[in-house]
């Protein structure tokens, strides 16, 4: 022997970090409760993703009005499919010449 003694780590220093070969079931974690998803944060990267739409400024909001128009009009822009009500709003603006609303983003 070289008569230097190899030093040991302590229990207390090996019981700080995981073992190499120590492995973790996570279907041994707790089940989440209600409260702990309300809490929850959904976040990527740095930012915080908060759920729901963002809100729009005034000038992009719509008005939710009631008007009554003949019912040839109506099936006639529902023949269009998805998105008729807009190509009525788009039809109004053009009419009143209001030119084309700016988009959101």
């Amino acid at each position: 022997m070289s008569g230097k003694s190899r030093s040991s780590v302590g229990a207390s220093a090996k019981s700080d970090v995981p073992a190499a070969d120590s492995w973790v079931d996570p279907d041994d974690a707790p089940e989440w409760t209600e409260e702990m998803w309300q809490r929850a944060e959904i976040r990527k990267g740095d930012r915080v993703i908060r759920p729901g739409r963002p809100p729009l400024d005034d000038l992009l909001k719509k008005a939710t009005v009631t008007i009554r128009l003949d019912p040839d009009v109506v099936a006639s822009y529902k023949t269009l499919g998805t998105g008729w009500q807009t190509k009525i709003n788009d039809d109004l603006r053009k009419a009143r010449k209001l030119g084309p609303k700016r988009k959101a983003g």
